[in-house]
């Protein structure tokens, strides 16, 4: 199971781990871990959840483990007392102390280790009470002690190699307590050695299987999230580039047709006012017949970033309409506050100084500005909006450029009047005016 934890990075490391993951997916069958990058992922992925099984399954193993005392009961009432001990003094809290740590969060190498400890524990604490009983029923304990290797390889299902390490230590312990414990015959020890390597083998087989398919699953269901992700963001560029004037940078025509009417009908629906810049580089063509279209180039783009520095980003949009002229579409805009904000483009855009010397009233890239503001109703179309401020550009050109003019819809629907303003005034023309808006 793939969580969402885990960061997939940026799009050179999505390739770089994806290149990755189809490696892996042909690698040699004996080879269970994965690449670095893809095993660090994995681990990522998996070991919340990995601990969290790891703790369930440790508790219920624990718990069964103490229930062999009724076994001690009926097999070594004489050593009852001892198998106790062994039981609930040690191995209840070594026990409880590992789960603890893996709950808490361990690296996947002391977190394999630790539970693969609590098994060689296990084995050693059982062989020990076996060994110390007399019972001529005690032999029967060696015929369960392969169920310590299938909580181990198959309830904990742990890593491989730390399963094939238990498993080998498991069968030291027990063979070094077996072999020499006198009170049962050598046939039953071989029978108990036999069954316990079977046991060893098949349980082993069992866990590499296991742990094979895990990571196949995973492989798969990453390189389809890895994919997914990758034509996802594809997608996104292409809506983005095909949204973005790529001179620019700002959006282009089509995007701005689209919001237009989204922001038209929440302006509506919200009874909000709504404002449209429109704007020109004031005699561009002699920018470009002057110094030439790469810099005309170049010009446009410092135009349009000192647009986009002067709106508020996270409502208004600005847009490359055409040739030199651009659009700002401001929600909730308030005539005063879009005329402000024209006037802030309009001296920032004279303040960089760009050289025009093709042009003999203007040393510098002028730019003039129409701005509209309206209520938008369900019985006027978006393009009004537009033609009132490309109206009050047009006004702007005729009174000598350079300047913004301000075109007001009346709440009554159809009729406009314009304010103006030269490149030496700032504010509206009258306190007269400014209750109109």
């Amino acid at each position: 199971m793939i969580e969402n934890g885990a960061s997939d990075g940026g799009p050179a490391v999505k390739d770089t781990l994806l290149s990755a993951v189809e490696a892996d997916l042909v690698r040699p069958w004996y080879r269970l871990r994965f690449s670095p990058a893809v095993e660090a992922r994995f681990e990522a992925d998996t070991s919340a959840r990995r601990s969290h099984l790891l703790v369930i399954a440790g508790l219920l193993a624990l718990v069964t483990y103490n229930l062999y005392i009724f076994n001690d009961y009926v097999i070594r009432p004489e050593s009852l007392l001892t198998a106790a001990w062994l039981r609930f003094g040690l191995m209840t809290p070594l026990g409880l102390a590992a789960l603890y740590a893996v709950y808490r969060g361990l690296s996947p190498i002391l977190r394999e280790a630790t539970m693969a400890a609590t098994i060689v524990i296990a084995m050693l604490l059982s062989s020990v009470n076996f060994y110390l009983s007399d019972s001529p029923y005690s032999f029967l304990d060696t015929f369960s002690f392969g169920l310590i290797l299938l909580v181990g390889n198959i309830v904990f299902s742990l890593r491989f190699g730390f399963a094939l390490a238990s498993s080998l230590l498991c069968a030291v312990i027990m063979t070094s307590f077996v072999i020499p414990y006198g009170h049962t015959d050598n046939a039953v020890k071989i029978n108990t050695l036999v069954v316990f390597a079977s046991s060893a083998v098949f349980t082993l087989l069992a866990n590499y299987r296991l742990e094979a398919s895990e990571r196949q699953a995973y492989l798969l269901l990453l390189r389809e999230r890895l994919g997914n992700e990758a034509t996802l963001q594809d997608n996104q560029t292409l809506a983005r580039i095909s949204t973005t004037d790529p001179l620019t940078g700002v959006a282009n025509r089509r995007h701005f047709d689209e919001v237009l009417a989204q922001r038209w009908n929440e302006a509506i629906a919200e009874r909000t006012m709504l404002g449209m810049l429109v704007l020109d580089i004031d005699c561009f063509k002699n920018y470009n017949d002057r110094y030439g279209h790469l810099e005309g180039d170049v010009c446009l783009r410092q135009v349009a970033q000192k647009i986009q520095h002067h709106v508020r980003h996270e409502l208004d949009l600005v847009v490359r309409y055409g040739g030199e002229e651009f659009v700002v579409l401001m929600p909730d805009a308030s005539a005063s506050s879009a005329f402000q904000a024209a006037e802030r483009i309009r001296q920032g855009i004279e303040a960089l100084a760009i050289p025009n010397a093709g042009v003999p009233h203007s040393a510098v890239v002028t730019i003039s500005i129409g701005v509209a503001v309206a209520r938008p109703t369900s019985a006027m179309p978006p393009s009004t909006l537009l033609s009132l401020a490309d109206e009050a550009l047009y006004q702007a050109k005729r009174e000598g450029r350079n300047r913004c003019v301000l075109a007001q819809l009346q709440e009554s629907g159809s009729s406009t009047q314009t304010h103006r303003d030269t490149p030496h005034a700032t504010g509206l023309a009258s306190s007269s005016d400014e209750a109109k808006r």
